[in-house]
């Protein structure tokens, strides 16, 4: 598909960044395969792979290949989106046949880094928070970025800070046809009220029918409906994305556990700090709350 046709495509929908199962040092296939077959049966657009959650640029070739693999059989007929922090990771993802990539953030040289990577694939820029590695772009890089005709959209991911969202958000209105994507998994309800038009998450590793019906509720106005699934999301993050932020890949894997989509024993993020046990329990309680409040 082209850039345009993708962005079309992904329109009020969720692309989960979904995180890879682990025993320890090793990746559970087993669980992997089962993960990705749940998630086929979720409401979804797509799938994020080797994106921030699912540790792309820290995995080996061989590893990535696996992952993306196993998500291509299993979406045949959903989006795909490959993490790439490099040309090697574009060209892998384009031989996994990956329908995108995501652009993790560049410092030096960024406009041209970006029309490189659009050679293989599709692009989806992406503004992360400079704590978890990202770049701060200035609006005139924004704006060169978004004016490749093969980047098809940004993600924007600040963490805490909406008036970077709405500073880039009043920014792509300037670029008629590019998709703003929301990567705010603290405030996701507000992103999507500033115009996100699709969201690509690690919230969305699980409960996704929960966050693709907040994007439904907002697309048909459904505004009381939106009001109190925003509140399910928003607590459900509240649990997930905290101190030590690094801790919410985990957190995810533990949520996903909780939710039914992966094994309890395969939740393991080798890069990731340890947690407590408490923290466990507390994600637990999230999911069957979320579950609860917002069937």
């Amino acid at each position: 598909m082209t850039a345009g046709e993708l962005a079309a495509a992904l329109r009020h929908g969720l692309i989960p960044a979904v995180p890879v199962p682990f025993r320890g040092s090793e990746i559970d296939a087993g669980a992997q395969r089962a993960y990705a077959e749940w998630m086929a049966a979720q409401p979804i657009a797509g799938v994020a792979v080797w994106a921030h959650t699912g540790r792309g640029p820290h995995l080996s070739a061989e590893q990535r290949r696996l992952v993306l693999e196993t998500w291509r059989e299993a979406l045949p007929d959903r989006i795909v989106i490959a993490g790439a922090r490099d040309i090697t990771m574009a060209i892998e993802a384009r031989r996994g046949r990956a329908d995108a990539i995501l652009a993790f953030p560049e410092r030096h040289d960024t406009v041209a880094h970006h029309q490189r990577l659009s050679r293989e694939l599709p692009v989806v820029a992406f503004w992360l928070y400079e704590a978890a590695g990202g770049v701060a772009y200035d609006d005139a890089t924004l704006d060169g970025i978004l004016a490749l005709p093969a980047v098809l959209g940004i993600k924007v991911a600040t963490l805490d800070s909406v008036m970077t969202f709405q500073r880039i958000a009043a920014l792509v209105r300037r670029h008629p046809g590019k998709l703003l994507v929301t990567g705010e998994d603290r405030f996701l309800g507000y992103s999507i009220m500033l115009g996100a038009e699709a969201a690509l998450v690690g919230m969305g590793a699980a409960l996704p029918a929960m966050q693709s019906a907040l994007l439904r509720a907002a697309a048909a106005g459904d505004w009381h409906r939106f009001v109190t699934l925003s509140g399910c999301c928003d607590r459900l993050a509240a649990a997930t994305f905290t101190a030590p932020m690094e801790g919410y890949i985990r957190r995810m894997l533990w949520a996903a556990a909780a939710d039914g989509a992966v094994p309890e024993g395969a939740c393991d993020d080798p890069w990731g700090p340890p947690l407590p046990a408490a923290e466990r329990d507390q994600v637990r309680q999230a999911v069957a709350d979320a579950r609860a409040a917002c069937a």
